[in-house]
């Protein structure tokens, strides 16, 4: 901008020339320059005011259309602002092999509360107490009423009716937080495989939810990957075929007077577990509390007595033995063996059930009629170093690889020590103690032709099968043997006979060694009966076992797997085999014969 002099020379020259006063010429001056400098600040005054004036009217048309929004929206109880990351609640569902639901979400509400906003704290303590049993009023009033407290959780989950209820109270200081929580639709059935899920990190409005068990913690990270983009955990497990086990399985231990029991069902050529149960079973919507100290693991519902229950299987563990003799060549199932007492190991005395002498036998009349020295003999010919191998192939050393995170720590028990006594006893399956899992898959290898096979809960595409431990014929004529255990004269499963279905398999009644000072309980046993089906083109393998049965119906208590897991197992195989795609098989020209069951 160009200043102007307020005395120009030239002007003042000129005024003095003509005898005018200078100072008016700088008076003028001075005017016009005060109004100039007037009007540009007015101008710029006017400006701002402008400016002003369009930033007024757009916040108020802002607040304006915020306010038209919020009224045209549905209403929503007001929720605390969460600081940090947020929570990822979304889950996985798992399905059976037919796509069926076993484990899903579902929405709900957590209640909480405000006190410093409740209007009557003891009145809405009152209420709640009303609405939830377990919620002592008197305690939950004084807590209320702390001037401390400005946030308390009263539930994390809330059934309709209780969110209706609570909402009727109509206390401002009790507020409600969107969830979703897992559900469970067909309660206990599978239980243990699934073992339940609860919440980790929470807010008011959210929640992580994680496994607790089962194989929601063995795939917790896997199915909280937001990267799986809603594809299910589909499991080998068959919904129908396992709510059939566990009825049957439920019914039998009740009629038999049994402490638990569990059962597996295998798929002998890929592995998969079609259904397994243990009993007693929950809930896994309402999951029982974890044993404390001093209370035994074992007596809880949580324990898995299919896969952590570590037990001596008894005389199931003959055919192993037999089969080892057979893949040698040091028998065949002809071979006569003199089953005849006295006979001892390290001056320990092999007896037989209730003392009996069966004389001379052939190898397969030793698993038919379960001899014991007709087994300790075969095994002292294999050597306790090539059992001993024999068995850590078949994986009876090593904890299941099942995908549930309680197999983990089901280590079988071994002796420390493999000597010729032990290998005597684990012989006919005492001395050694594995989980029915572990036994369902030695039979799996059995039926199959001899190949290991791995237990998987997931389902597989086709089959899955290891290291070879038999020949094709030896896998056969063990299949023969333990089909002559059910059909023979002198079997001891002659109760397991399902017509059309030609079941084979071996029973195993193992006294249960005492808790303290050593020794084994005479009236309390493991009953086992291992299985397959079909025999002559085999598909399944299946384990039954119930702990410390009892039979009542004949003058004395019967004990033995012959009269308790046997007629179990035949029940189940008649219910679950039409499921299971077999057609029945009927030999007219075969007669069932009935005889006194024993091992």
């Amino acid at each position: 901008m160009t200043r102007t002099p307020l005395r120009p020379l030239a002007r003042i020259l000129e005024a003095r020339q003509n005898g005018e006063n200078p100072d008016v010429i700088e008076r003028e001056n001075r005017r016009l320059r005060h109004e100039e400098i007037r009007d540009r600040l007015r101008l710029r005054a006017e400006g701002r005011l402008l400016v002003l004036a369009v930033m007024f009217v757009c916040a108020y048309g802002v607040v304006g259309a915020r306010m038209g929004v919020l009224s045209a929206s549905e209403p929503e109880e007001p929720r605390a602002q969460l600081t940090g990351a947020s929570i990822v609640a979304t889950r996985a569902d798992i399905t059976d092999r037919h796509g069926r639901i076993l484990a899903t979400n579902m929405s709900t509400h957590s209640l909480y509360a405000h006190p410093q906003q409740m209007v009557d704290p003891l009145r809405a303590a009152q209420q709640l107490a009303a609405i939830f049993p377990d919620i002592d009023a008197e305690k939950l009033g004084a807590r209320f009423t702390n001037p401390k407290t400005k946030f308390l959780w009263i539930k994390k989950k809330l059934s309709p009716e209780q969110l209706q209820a609570v909402h009727d109270i109509g206390e401002p200081g009790l507020l409600f937080g969107p969830r979703e929580m897992r559900l469970y639709p067909n309660g206990a059935i599978a239980a243990h495989v699934l073992g339940g899920a609860s919440f980790g990190d929470e807010g008011v409005h959210a929640a992580e939810v994680i496994g607790t068990a089962g194989i929601e913690k063995y795939f917790d990270a896997e199915m909280r990957d937001p990267a799986r983009q809603g594809v299910p955990l589909t499991l080998s497990l068959d919904l129908t075929i396992q709510a059939a086990t566990e009825e049957v399985l439920d019914a039998g231990m009740k009629l038999l007077n049994a402490k638990g029991a569990a059962s597996v069902l295998m798929d002998i050529y890929t592995g998969e577990v079609i259904a397994i149960a243990s009993l007693p079973d929950f809930d896994p919507n309402d999951r029982p509390r974890v044993p404390i100290a001093g209370e035994k693991a074992g007596d809880s519902p949580l324990f898995n007595r299919a896969v952590q229950g570590l037990y001596e299987l008894g005389s199931t563990f003959k055919i192993f033995t037999a089969a080892q003799a057979l893949q040698l060549g040091l028998v065949h199932p002809q071979t006569v063996i003199d089953t005849s007492p006295p006979y001892e190991v390290l001056g320990f005395k092999v007896g037989e059930f209730q003392g009996k002498n069966y004389g001379k036998l052939t190898v397969e009349d030793v698993i038919v009629r379960s001899s014991n020295r007709g087994t300790a003999k075969l095994v002292m010919a294999i050597g306790r170093g090539r059992q001993k191998d024999f068995y850590e192939n078949l994986g009876m050393f090593a904890p299941s690889p099942l995908e549930i995170v309680e197999a983990r720590n089901a280590k079988p028990l071994i002796p420390e020590r493999w000597t010729d006594l032990s290998a005597v006893t684990i012989s006919y399956g005492h001395g050694i103690s594995v989980s029915p899992l572990h036994l369902a898959a030695g039979y799996a290898m059995i039926a199959n032709g001899g190949h290991v096979v791995q237990p998987t809960l997931l389902k597989q595409d086709g089959p899955r099968m290891g290291d070879k431990l038999l020949r094709d014929e030896v896998a056969e004529q063990a299949r023969t043997m333990l089909r002559k255990v059910v059909i023979g004269q002198k079997g001891t499963a002659s109760f397991a006979e399902v017509p059309g279905y030609r079941v084979g398999g071996k029973t195993g009644t193992a006294e249960k060694p005492k808790e303290r000072g050593g020794g084994y309980h005479k009236d309390k046993v493991i009953a086992t009966f291992a299985s397959v089906f079909p025999t002559d083109a085999p598909r399944y393998a299946l384990v039954v076992m119930l702990d410390e049965p009892v039979e009542t119906s004949g003058s004395t208590p019967r004990r033995t797997a012959g009269w308790t897991a046997v007629p179990v197992a035949a029940e189940m195989i008649t219910r679950i085999a039409p499921l299971l795609d077999l057609r029945p098989d009927y030999d007219t020209g075969q007669e069932k014969t009935l005889t006194t069951a024993s091992d």
